[in-house]
């Protein structure tokens, strides 16, 4: 039979071991709750500005003078008289004298044909009075018609051509004196002289080469579906005109003049051809002058085409079918319809289907459905910084418990 000792052992280990699990069940801590996870998309947003919008087409080309001239002796002789702006870069105003032929002998030839011409008048009068005397005399010698030879008519005409080669020959003699002076046929830079003082020119020889300053050109390549921004096919239309001087960027003011109506083999591109007037601001007062635009410079030129009355841009790779991702007033996703009307470059000119102000989503979205629930990046960056804030506020307050503060 047991013992009380060996009945009360047990008992004892058991209450104690029981004891013992109570107290460390007791010292567990509960589980952490796990705070619920948002799992709504975040996007970024960039705001839509609707305003009056002027459209433009790019282009680019070579300033160049509406006129160019090859000047060409067309007499013989030494060259005996050089002007002093007549060098590369210099600037000539109409009709100024550039270079003289020597006119010694042009003035003999002159001098000769007038001769030749007096010779030629005075026997004309000498003829002209010889009929009126055989026609006189004829009268009173018979009743009957005078023949033309006996009135002396075949002789007067004779005399009367030679008259009329002696005038031409005073004229080719005064011409050939003229072109002994080689003048500029209008306002002028100079851009090459082929002669100097003492050189020998013959009929054909380039004397130089003369820019007009009056008005410059450049011709524009334009694709021919841009033309149907401009107004009018662009003739008329203002351009600008960006290029360097000095190093320095600039822009000039330029007209579109015409359009010449051709395509070209080789690029498929049509032309319009600006003008700018006085390029070289000669005939500009001081206070009125601009910064030259140089015939050889390369300018690009942005060509002022027609206007929309409200019409945005939009990055071109977030159009898709037709359509932008707007966030909505309630944080939704929303497709809205748009129209383009012209894509320029990166980006494509939207005239309907958005307002000012509406919320264009440019982040990318993996699977987008119409109306579902976004974030932006902003509200939830403004979360995530609340949520550090008052998880450091309660790790700060339970150590001040185990501090016993």
């Amino acid at each position: 039979m047991a013992t009380k000792k060996q009945i009360i052992i047990p008992i004892v280990i058991l209450a104690t071991g029981i004891a013992a699990m109570a107290v460390f069940s007791s010292m567990k801590k509960p589980p952490e709750e796990k705070a619920e996870v948002d799992n709504t998309p975040i996007v970024a947003v960039s705001e839509i500005s609707v305003t009056p919008m002027t459209l433009e087409v790019n282009s680019y080309g070579m300033v160049t003078p509406k006129y160019e001239t090859e000047l060409i002796a067309q007499v013989n002789g030494e060259i005996v008289e050089l002007s002093d702006t007549f060098l590369r870069g210099g600037f000539v105003k109409k009709d100024q004298l550039l270079a003289r032929i020597d006119p010694n002998d042009y003035q003999a030839a002159l001098i000769d044909a007038q001769a030749a011409m007096a010779t030629a008048r005075a026997a004309l009068e000498t003829e002209v009075a010889q009929g009126k005397v055989a026609e006189r005399e004829w009268k009173q010698i018979t009743d009957t018609s005078p023949t033309e030879l006996s009135l002396r008519k075949p002789q007067l005409a004779q005399e009367l051509a030679r008259v009329k080669a002696a005038q031409a020959s005073v004229l080719r003699a005064e011409r050939n004196l003229e072109r002994t002076e080689i003048r500029a046929p209008y306002d002028a830079m100079i851009n090459s002289r082929n002669i100097g003082l003492g050189s020998f020119v013959g009929v054909g020889s380039k004397i130089g080469h003369v820019l007009a300053t009056e008005t410059a050109e450049i011709r524009l390549p334009v694709a021919d579906n841009q033309l149907e921004f401009l107004a009018n096919h662009g003739v008329n239309a203002k351009v600008n005109l960006l290029g360097k001087y000095a190093g320095k960027d600039m822009q000039w003011s330029a007209t579109i003049k015409r359009n010449e109506g051709v395509i070209d083999n080789k690029s498929r591109m049509g032309y319009l051809v600006a003008e700018l007037n006085d390029p070289y601001q000669l005939k500009s007062n001081a206070e009125q002058k601009i910064t030259p635009l140089r015939f050889g410079s390369y300018v690009n030129a942005k060509i002022v085409g027609n206007s929309i009355a409200q019409a945005t841009s939009v990055p071109r790779h977030l159009v898709i079918d037709g359509k932008v991702a707007i966030l909505d007033s309630d944080s939704r996703l929303h497709y809205a319809v748009i129209d383009i009307v012209r894509q320029q470059g990166s980006h494509v000119i939207v005239s309907n289907g958005l307002q000012n102000g509406d919320q264009l989503i440019v982040s990318a979205l993996d699977y987008p459905v119409d109306g579902m629930k976004l974030a932006l990046a902003s509200d939830a960056l403004q979360l995530e910084e609340k949520d550090q804030e008052t998880e450091q506020g309660e790790t700060q307050m339970a150590n001040n418990i185990e501090s016993g503060e």
